[in-house]
Formats: C-alpha cells, structure tokens, sequence
C-alpha cells in the first residue's frame, strides 16, 4: 500500500510524488556531473562487442574483417579449444544447465567435487573449494579466517578483489610497498603482537606484468612466523615448468599456504575461482565464507571445460613452452621500437603511455589496423601510468605478433609516442 500511495501521489503531484521526482532528479544531476567528468578526462571505458568466439583471432561488431585479438586472458587459446568445447556440451546434456540452488542445499553434483578434487591435485594441496569466481574467492577467504587478534599485511597494488576482501574482515591491517622486501619485513616487526599473521599478494601483478619476490616473501615468512596467500588467477596455468604458477616457478610450492585462482583465464576462461590449501581451512570456509554460503553453484557447462582444460594442461606442458619465446619475440621487438614496457618474462606486456587520452586514441587506431587492444587508465591504474596492456597467448603465431608490433610502430608515429 504505500509504494502504490507513493506512486498515486506522484501521479496526482501530492507532497510525497513531489519529494520522490525531486530526490530522483537529484541523483540524475550528481550522476550526470560524474560520467562528464569520466568523459572529460579520457578515462571512459567503451565496450566492443565481439560477434565471434574468443580467439587470436575474432570478429568486432562494426568493424569489417577479422581482427587480432591482444588483449584477452586466453592465455592458452583453451577458450574455444574444440574438447574443452564438447567437455562443456557433455555436462550441460547430463548435469542440466544449473542447480538452482546454493552448494550446501542441493546445489553439489559429482562434477564439483571431481573438479575440486583435481585442482587440490594440480596444485599439490589437501583440498579446494569452488566459487562464482576469483573474486568471490577473494571476497570469502579473509573474514571467514581471520579476526580481530589476527594481523594481514597485503602488498599495495595487490588487485581490487584482495583489497575489498582484507577491507571485510576485522584483521589489523598493514600494507607494504610494491614488492619491497624490507618494508615487508618492517611490517611484519610491527605485526608480531598479533595471533596469525599472514602476507597477502599477487603471484604475477595483471596490471605491470611483475613477478612477486615469493622466494624473499616466504623466507621472512618463516623468520617471522607467517603465513603466505597467493593470488595466482595470472600465472595458473602457464608459469612454472609445468604450469602450476609462480610458487612452482619459483620453488617455493610446500611454502606458499594459500593459493586462490581462476578458471576464467587460462583453464578454459569461462567463470569460477576456487582457494586451495590446507583440508581444515577449506571446511571452514565452506561454512563461513559467505560468497560459497550465499551463491550459486558454478553451472556444470563451466565445470565439465575448465576440468577438461585441466586434464589438457595436466597431459603436457607443450603448450606452457610455447609461451616465453612468443612473450620475448613481442617485448624485444617492441623495446627496440623504442616503446617502453613494464615487467619482465611475462605474457602481460604493458605499454607505458602515461596519458590516458594518447592510450585510449592509440587502441582505437590499433583496431583500424586490425589489433584488438585497451587502453588502461585512472582508477584502473595509477594517474599518469596509463598504458595499452597487450597480452600473449600459446595460440598467436610469429606472425601475428609481427604485425602486432607493425601496428604499434605505426600507431605510435602517428601520435607522437615514437621519434
């Protein structure tokens, strides 16, 4: 009754139809002045709407002809692979579309526990949980673990995701420098009154395409009696001599605690994230973390791909040695451009623009060549590190990356980036 009084007051413009209209009028102006200034300092973030499958090589809405693909997280062209593909119609014709329902109600099927169970196995833990995503992952693992006697100290360009999920929970909080060794250790000092104390980062950081130090990490780790959580939804799959991330990649696998990652870049690329670590810690969060308490389960299509893009993963590590020569082919060639290009040995190649204008301009008369790529700016980035992040996948060939480069020398001629 009173939503329809306040809609029959606003239709015969009595007190209350007048106050709504007003406030709603108010929310429109301050919205408005918001997107115009989004506008206004060439941080706008347009969406191209892709009318192909994802791949190396996909079709843009508008734009005639094919078009190389730069920018996705396809890191090893499992996105579209043909029996990741039937794996996913497979599940969907058994399993049926989704569960309708939360995992502890009646939303867990044989196929969640299987993929679990494979993933607590690829990573060499005691068992994994499922969630929406990495971000829900994230979302769930720091308030269901640690309380207010509880201390997390998190490197500061750890990714959105870490940072809203440490702001849930009630931990003290201590935020080191950008892969900073000894202001790490200076924080850890300062946090040894406190219960746990675990040291929260990015296995490979997506924005600069940097490596964290988790061999220094892990080493004042065990001087200072902590705990280590890595961010890996960057590195599974293709770093390290098999795959396995940054903790194999740099030997430190049985001193890492904590891994959370992603299906959705690497393994298949469709949704879902999942934490693996010690077999207590997953049964507590399956009854305290509140985005696998309050979310539904992952629909088996997504499951049956990612399992089958693990079991590819698993068979051989062809497609992993693949990745560095074609990462290194795109950074020395771009170096000896003269663009400049932030991190190093990584499949994420950020090229450093600083204005956000010159990087969004830039991306669009890449795509008029046929380069699919995004321009990275303010609040995704740093004001005045704006870049066009390109990333490589097992999929592009030599010559792809070639005219890649082609595009980017051209490009940055016409807008003055290069001599």
């Amino acid at each position: 009754m009173w939503a329809g009084g306040v809609w029959r007051a606003a239709l015969s413009g009595g007190p209350r139809g007048r106050r709504a209209q007003s406030a709603l009028a108010q929310l429109r102006g301050i919205l408005e002045a918001e997107l115009e200034g989004i506008h206004g300092a060439g941080t706008w973030k347009s969406e191209r709407v892709i009318t192909s499958r994802q791949g190396p090589r996909i079709h843009v809405d508008g734009v005639s002809g094919g078009i190389l693909n730069f920018c996705a997280n396809n890191y090893l062209g499992l996105s579209s692979h043909p029996e990741v593909i039937q794996a996913g119609l497979q599940a969907l014709e058994e399993f049926g579309a989704g569960l309708s329902s939360v995992r502890f109600i009646c939303g867990t099927q044989s196929i969640h526990k299987n993929l679990e169970a494979k993933l607590a196995r690829f990573h060499q833990r005691e068992d994994a949980i499922l969630y929406a995503s990495c971000f829900d992952a994230n979302a769930g693992l720091f308030e269901a673990l640690l309380t207010p006697e509880d201390a997390v100290l998190s490197d500061e360009l750890n990714h959105a995701s870490i940072i809203d999920g440490i702001r849930l929970c009630k931990a003290h909080k201590y935020r080191y420098r950008h892969l900073d060794m000894a202001d790490l250790e200076a924080k850890l000092q300062e946090a040894q009154k406190h219960r746990l104390r675990l040291v929260a980062t990015d296995g490979a950081f997506s924005m600069d395409g940097d490596i964290a130090p988790l061999q220094e990490i892990c080493h004042l780790a065990s001087q200072y009696g902590a705990l280590v959580f890595v961010d890996e939804c960057h590195a599974t799959g293709f770093l390290g001599p098999t795959g396995r991330g940054t903790d194999e990649l740099l030997g430190v696998m049985d001193q890492v605690t904590i891994i959370n990652s992603t299906l959705g870049k690497a393994l298949g690329g469709a949704a879902g994230g999942y934490t693996t670590g010690p077999g207590p810690l997953v049964s507590l969060l399956r009854q305290r973390a509140r985005p696998y308490l309050f979310s539904n389960s992952l629909p088996p299509a997504v499951v049956g791909c990612a399992s089958k893009a693990l079991d590819l993963l698993m068979e051989s590590n062809a497609i992993v040695q693949s990745m560095a020569a074609k990462t290194q082919r795109f950074r020395s060639k771009m170096q000896a451009a003269g663009f400049t290009i932030s991190g190093a040995n990584h499949p994420i190649c950020p090229v450093m623009l600083g204005d956000a204008r010159l990087a969004s301009c830039m991306a669009d008369d890449m795509l008029k060549r046929g380069i699919f790529v995004i321009g990275f700016s303010y609040p995704v980035v740093p004001k005045g590190k704006a870049r066009i992040r390109v990333q490589i996948s097992a999929v592009h060939s030599e010559e792809d990356i070639d005219r890649c480069v082609e595009a980017f020398v051209e490009v940055g001629r016409l807008h003055g980036a290069l001599p």
